[in-house]
């Protein structure tokens, strides 16, 4: 019977038990980098900030030849290059960098404010329209123009290659190097536009129909977070409580079963973590035709701080989750032998009865020889004593005698 009551709670806690723990480790975890203040206001201010001198890093040093083996992609940036226009330049005069460096991230700032109770909740939207604007701006399209012209003229395989970029979805960077008819470089420029921007919605809404929550939003989403640790917790216990015996065994499968899902998220997530930073410095465009290979890793480089930083914020949270949860099963696991060793207590003995039981026979003992001399002393006078009424005279008169006497 203890042995198919071990099987059955072993079941239960490994098929049952153990992944709901690890999926609720993993969710805890998420949710706890997704309402972080750090990643959703902070983080994005810091890439703002940066985005206009990644951009001429990237635009300067994308015209050396041992960086970009593209040529196409190499005459693009030499051409910009040419222009008496930087790209900072360009993004003020498009308005793009007021809108960076003020509107973007303001409201990045008042998610953060209210991510962490500085602000009742409310409504926050990121307002994409002026970016729309600065895409299809005069200013944007004057230098594209500039750019073009800084282009060597086309032969006929490049004016092939333009006319087909007008009959297909097309990237960027598949753009030949050269200088087509400004009819044809004009509609196929405004073709790709065009299409950026239709995708992209007007506004992105924040905190919409939400009500008033006495915490912070972040605190209160991480405390409500952690009430799906019952769910796991209940289905332990159970078959914790089929499995054990006794109180220590009890705390023994409960314990290396916790310790067993901590520990099974806590390297998982260290994994995970380590295999996506390998995976930030490969390339996995390198296999294509239609991408620069040298383009991409010099923008890898020039943002994997970024890429980094996100990766951290992700899943700090789910290692210090499953980091806590192994602690516990830990602690409860060590409990086991402090419920084995604490001694038992001690039935009482009955050691009053035989004693008393010794005690009696030793008084009974005694009594009998006074009692003999008293019944042979008894006797004795009785003999000695004459009968008849002198004697009761005797008798009575003997208390008087020995009255004076004393």
């Amino acid at each position: 019977m203890k042995a198919l009551r071990k099987v059955l709670g072993l079941l239960i806690i490994l098929f049952i038990g153990l992944p709901i723990l690890f999926a609720v480790i993993w969710a805890v975890g998420i949710t706890r980098a997704a309402v972080s203040p750090e990643f959703v206001s902070d983080l994005p201010q810091e890439i703002i900030e940066e985005v206009p001198s990644v951009v001429d890093e990237v635009f300067k040093e994308a015209q050396n030849k041992d960086l970009i083996a593209d040529k196409d992609t190499r005459a693009w940036f030499k051409a910009a290059s040419q222009v008496d226009t930087s790209p900072r330049e360009l993004m003020r005069s498009m308005g793009l960098l007021d809108w960076l460096e003020n509107e973007l991230s303001g409201t990045f700032e008042e998610a953060g404010d209210v991510l962490r109770g500085k602000r009742r909740t409310g409504s926050i939207v990121f307002d994409l329209r002026p970016l729309k604007q600065a895409l299809h701006s005069q200013a944007f399209r004057d230098y594209i123009v500039q750019v073009i012209e800084k282009l060597p003229p086309c032969d006929e395989g490049g004016m092939e290659q333009w006319s087909m970029m007008m009959e297909r979805d097309y990237d960027l960077f598949e753009f030949p190097g050269c200088r087509p008819d400004v009819q044809i470089s004009e509609q196929v420029i405004q073709g790709h536009l065009r299409e950026l921007t239709e995708d992209m919605s007007n506004e992105i809404e924040l905190f919409s129909n939400t009500r008033f929550i006495p915490l912070s939003i972040s605190r209160f989403v991480k405390l409500a977070s952690y009430a799906m640790f019952l769910l796991p917790a209940f289905i332990i216990l159970l078959g914790s409580v089929i499995a054990a015996t006794s109180t220590a065994g009890f705390f023994r499968w409960s314990g290396l079963s916790i310790l067993t899902g901590g520990l099974i998220s806590l390297f998982t997530a260290l994994f995970t973590k380590h295999l996506a930073f390998l995976g930030i410095g490969l390339s996995p465009y390198s296999y294509t035709e239609n991408w620069s290979v040298g383009l991409h890793e010099l923008v890898m480089e020039k943002t994997g701080w970024i890429q980094t930083a996100v990766v951290h914020h992700l899943f700090s949270p789910v290692i210090a989750v499953a980091g806590v949860v192994s602690i516990i099963g830990f602690v409860v696991f060590v409990l086991s032998f402090i419920a084995r060793s604490r001694p038992k207590p001690e039935k009482e003995k009955p050691a009053e009865k035989p004693e008393e039981k010794k005690v009696k026979p030793k008084i009974k003992q005694e009594e009998k020889p006074i009692s003999k001399e008293k019944e042979e002393s008894k006797k004795e006078f009785e003999e000695k004593a004459p009968t008849g009424p002198e004697n009761k005279t005797s008798k009575e008169g003997e208390e008087p005698e020995e009255n004076n006497k004393s």
